[in-house]
C-alpha cells in the first residue's frame, strides 16, 4: 500500500490539509482494497490551523519511509522554515520520496532549494511573490499543477484536487483515478488552468499621473479599432515616446494593456449577460470572432463558452 505523509506546518490552510486526506483515503483499488494510508505529520504535536488547533499523530519521523510527502498551503508562506522541517524534507528527497505541494505549500519547498531550476506553480495571488522571492524557480502562474517527476506543485484551493487525482492516475492508472474523481465530484481532467480564475484588471497608473486620462479614454473606447498610432495621437506624443512612458508607468505596452482590458471586459459580459460570444467579441473591439476566441484562450486558458459555463 502507498503511504502518504501530509506535513502540517503552522498556519496550515485547513482546505489544503483536508484535500489529500479526503481524496486518498477514499481511493479504492479494483478489488476494493484501499490504495493509500495517510500519516498526518507535524514538527510539534499541536499545529495552529487558524480557526482551530489540530493534533498531529505523527512527528517528522512520519516522513521516513513514506512514498509521498505532501506539503499543504500555509497562511504564512514566507515564514522561516525550521531547520528540522528543512532537514526532514531534504532527507525525504534524497531517499527518493515523491514530494508535492498544494497552493502556498510551494514556498516551504522553495525554501529547501528543492525547486531550484525547476518549473513550479502556486496560487495565482502568490505567484509574483514566489517569483520575486525565489528567482531561481521558473514560476508558471497559469497552470493547475506542474509535475517534475519526483517534485510536484499545484495551484491554489481546488487545484489540489487536480494534483491528487493526477498522482492517483500515476500510481494506479486512469480507472482508479476516474473512480476517485467521481467520489470527489470532480472531472478527472479540467479544461484550462488557473489563468481562467485570474482577474485581469488593467495595470493602473497612480491617480493624477500623466497617463491617467489616456487610460480612462482607452477603457471607454475598448470597442474601437485602435492602433498604436491612434493611441499616441490621443496622448499627444510620438509612438516611441508613448511606448517608453507607458512601460515606465504601467509596466506593459499600450496594446498589451488594451488587450488585457478587452479580455477583462469580455469576462464581465460573459458572466453577467446572455449576449452571444460573437456579439461580445465585437463589443470589446475584436475584428472577428476567431480573433476574439484565440486571444481569450491565450489569456485565460479556456474558450469563452467554457468560461461562461464556469462563471455565469
Amino acid at each position: 500500500m502507498h503511504t502518504i505523509a501530509v506535513l502540517a506546518l503552522d498556519q496550515v490552510i485547513p482546505f489544503d490539509l483536508s484535500t489529500p486526506i479526503e481524496v486518498f483515503t477514499r481511493t479504492r483499488l479494483p478489488d476494493g482494497r484501499p490504495g493509500y494510508q495517510i500519516r498526518i505529520c507535524a514538527e510539534r504535536p499541536e499545529v495552529d490551523a487558524g480557526a482551530f488547533t489540530l493534533r498531529a499523530p505523527w512527528g517528522l519521523d512520519g516522513l521516513t519511509g513514506a512514498d509521498t510527502v505532501i506539503v499543504p498551503g500555509t497562511a504564512a508562506p514566507t515564514a522561516p522554515l525550521s531547520p528540522a522541517v528543512r532537514d526532514a524534507l531534504l532527507t525525504a528527497a534524497r531517499d527518493g520520496t515523491r514530494i508535492a505541494s498544494i497552493c502556498t505549500g510551494t514556498f516551504p519547498l522553495a525554501a529547501t532549494g528543492l525547486l531550484d531550476g525547476l518549473r513550479a506553480t502556486t496560487h495565482w495571488l502568490a505567484a509574483d511573490l514566489l517569483a520575486a522571492s525565489h528567482p531561481e524557480i521558473e514560476v508558471d502562474p497559469d497552470v493547475l499543477y506542474v509535475d517534475n517527476g519526483r517534485i510536484l506543485t499545484s495551484a491554489g484551493a481546488a487545484a489540489g484536487l487536480d494534483l491528487c487525482l493526477h498522482m492517483i492516475r500515476r500510481d494506479y492508472g486512469s480507472a482508479v483515478a476516474a473512480d476517485a474523481a467521481r467520489l470527489s465530484v470532480m472531472p478527472l481532467e479540467r479544461e484550462g488552468g488557473q489563468a481562467q480564475f485570474i482577474v485581469h484588471d488593467y495595470a493602473p497608473a497612480p491617480q493624477g499621473h500623466a497617463l491617467e486620462p489616456l487610460l480612462a479614454w482607452l477603457q471607454e473606447n475598448l470597442a474601437a479599432e485602435l492602433t498604436l498610432a491612434d493611441i499616441a495621437s490621443r496622448a499627444g506624443m510620438s509612438t516611441r515616446t508613448l511606448m517608453r512612458r507607458f512601460r515606465e508607468q504601467t509596466g506593459t505596452t499600450p496594446l498589451q494593456w488594451l488587450h488585457r482590458a478587452r479580455i477583462r471586459q469580455a469576462q464581465h459580459l460573459l458572466e453577467t449577460t446572455d449576449h452571444s460570444v460573437e456579439r461580445i467579441g465585437t463589443q470589446v473591439g475584436f475584428g472577428s470572432p476567431t480573433a476574439f476566441r484565440d486571444r481569450f484562450r491565450r489569456t485565460t486558458g479556456v474558450s469563452p463558452r467554457t468560461y461562461r459555463r464556469s462563471f455565469a
